[in-house]
């Protein structure tokens, strides 16, 4: 057996011990394993989007008093991720700094609901920040003139198109801010462009297989070997599938979805 293999065995592990072992499943490193009086606290929620349950977490600031009026943050995942992984930190984190934040998995993704499974389409994820913002903003608390957004990779295009038209959000951050309609059309690195014709005719196919017999037929990575993972070319995917499947695997996080989505990505 490689080294390789063992440490990611190891990794897998891990990452499940600390699914069992955290009361709300976060998987991140030092996530809130229960509420204290006067500590930044975790408040899973629940709310309808478009008639989709979307399950959430809300953290609040420190010593948090609802009669008191505090700015806020709503925090889109990354494209495959969920609210326990990397969007679930940084709201844990802002919280800390003194915000009320709130984390939601996208519909169609994670623990909300909604039809087929794993749906990623631009204007979906989109509407899940204002959806976002429509929770937060009567969140006891909440002083709705400071209203912020933060968009994680595919998360973050996705917040930038949200607050073109969506002015309760007063402020707009990115990080590690991924262009997902132009990585789905071109490929990463411009390293699809000979074979846009043959996807969109994938796509097409795919689309009229789910209208004839409601088969849904996936894209994207369903699992990854570690000699897989050792041979991606780019840091950006190699490093995303070991956190990803690796050191902070969740069973609700997937890079699957159904591909005739691509032929709203890639337009």
């Amino acid at each position: 057996m490689s080294l390789l293999v063992s440490m990611s065995e190891v990794q897998v592990a891990d990452a499940q011990a600390t699914i069992a072992k955290n009361p709300f499943t976060l998987v991140y490193d030092g996530a809130i394993s229960k509420n204290m009086a006067g500590k930044v606290n975790i408040h899973p929620v629940t709310y309808q989007l478009n008639g989709i349950d979307i399950a959430a977490n809300v953290y609040t600031p420190s010593n948090y008093d609802p009669a008191k009026k505090y700015p806020a943050l709503v925090i889109a995942h990354p494209n495959g991720g969920i609210k326990e992984q990397t969007a679930g930190l940084y709201a844990q984190r802002l919280a800390g700094a003194g915000y009320i934040t709130i984390a939601a998995d996208a519909a169609y993704q994670g623990a909300s609901g909604g039809e087929p499974r794993h749906t990623d389409k631009p204007a979906f994820r989109t509407e899940d920040i204002r959806g976002m913002a429509d929770f937060i903003t009567r969140y006891k608390g909440v002083d709705v003139n400071r209203v912020g957004a933060l968009g994680i990779c595919d998360g973050g295009g996705y917040t930038l198109k949200a607050a073109q038209s969506d002015k309760r959000l007063k402020a707009v951050a990115t990080l590690s801010m991924f262009n997902s309609g132009e990585v789905r059309r071109n490929g990463f690195q411009n390293s699809g462009l000979a074979t846009i014709p043959q996807r969109l005719k994938q796509a097409s196919d795919a689309r009229a297989q789910q209208a004839a017999d409601s088969k849904i037929i996936y894209a994207g990575v369903a699992s990854i070997t570690d000699e897989e993972i050792a041979k991606v070319s780019t840091d950006l995917y190699r490093e995303g599938y070991i956190y990803y499947y690796r050191t902070h695997a969740h069973p609700n996080s997937t890079f699957l979805y159904p591909m005739s989505n691509l032929l709203d990505l890639m337009t």
